[in-house]
């Protein structure tokens, strides 16, 4: 009987070994699933939200970045316009969304003007967009922002989800959304998502080449009252896209989708900011393109070279304006693509 003891012992510590591991093990699992929605300490980056009745919002407006450096200017306008003025009392929650990183922009949107909070949060997967506590915190927030990233995986892991649902709450209530980059292009209508190219994507020789050769399109999205008929495209000047969207145009044209389209082309260090009347600001370092196709092109088929005649194109500078809800019927200039060869200087 007295040799039982040591064994009945032994098997009580390994299993207390065990349940403490196990222990350990959720509570790590725990730390890290809470890490991926809050990057860094979040508390020390705002005071502690109000629990006061939300006032109503003067928007909904949009920002769309082309990439790079951020216009501070252009967060800011949004903010402001979100809370009625640059002087307005009114202070906004800013929550920022995107599928990997860290909580680098917590502290830039937080020391502008009329800012009550922001969070960071990390939705890297559709279970995390369905999360009851996610949608309340996105829900509840007055002006989003899609940092860059990958098209293909915002559209993968958020379409369709209640995150989806809870962005488009904010639009709703007069919040602004606005994003950078990837984050800019998965606003329009219509969304060349890359998910069927390389991690570079489609780039403009390829694209007039061939348009249908890797290049897929995401629609039903969020699609914003005021982008209705766009595609968005960024990065622009520097990596020379004029060839992509247009290509981008022609392929909704030809497969049905519109008669109709604008492409709203960015260029890097810039934004587009669209108030709730649907017109355009120019802000930034650079300029936008408006690219407008509105007939059938002539030759639009797999691996074939594209050609669409007579594209309007109005460039606009920064600080200068367009209006999406009434498009001008001057201002611009005409370019073609011819076997897969725009005419000449489209920029």
């Amino acid at each position: 009987m007295t040799k039982a003891f040591p064994s009945i012992a032994r098997r009580l510590k390994s299993t207390g070994i065990k349940l403490l591991n196990m222990g350990t093990f959720l509570i790590n699992r725990f730390i890290a699933n809470w890490k991926r929605y809050f990057l860094g300490n979040t508390v020390d980056v705002r005071p502690s939200p109000s629990y006061d009745v939300r006032p109503s919002l003067a928007g909904p407006v949009i920002s769309l970045g082309g990439g790079g450096p951020d216009v501070d200017d252009a967060i800011q306008w949004m903010i402001n316009q979100v809370r009625g003025g640059s002087n307005s009392a009114t202070k906004v929650n800013v929550v920022v969304i995107r599928t990997n990183g860290n909580h680098d922009y917590n502290r830039l949107i937080y020391a502008m003007k009329g800012v009550n909070f922001v969070e960071t949060l990390v939705i890297s997967n559709r279970q995390e967009a369905n999360k009851g506590e996610i949608f309340e915190k996105v829900k509840n927030a007055d002006v989003i922002f899609f940092a860059g990233g990958d098209q293909c995986q915002y559209i993968r892991n958020w379409k369709d989800t209640k995150l989806e649902t809870a962005v488009k709450s904010v639009y709703l209530k007069g919040g602004g959304v606005g994003g950078t980059s990837a984050g800019a292009m998965i606003q329009s209508e219509y969304v060349y998502d890359a998910c069927a190219s390389s991690e570079k994507g489609i780039e403009t020789r390829d694209a007039l080449e061939d348009p249908y050769r890797d290049i897929t399109f995401t629609y039903n999205f969020f699609n914003w009252s005021n982008l209705k008929g766009t595609i968005v495209d960024t990065h622009f000047d520097r990596r020379q896209r004029m060839g992509r969207i247009m290509t981008f145009i022609a392929r909704q044209i030809k497969d049905g989708v519109s008669n109709s389209v604008l492409g709203i082309a960015v260029s890097e260090s810039t934004s587009v900011l669209v108030d709730k009347n649907g017109l355009v600001k120019v802000m930034g370092r650079g300029a936008a393109y408006f690219v407008l196709g509105n007939h059938i092109p002539e030759v639009c088929e797999p691996r074939s070279p594209l050609t669409f005649s007579n594209y309007k194109i109005w460039k606009v500078r920064s600080g200068d304006t367009f209006n999406l809800k009434n498009r001008p019927t001057s201002g611009y200039y005409l370019r073609s693509v011819k076997r897969g060869r725009i005419d000449s200087n489209p920029y």
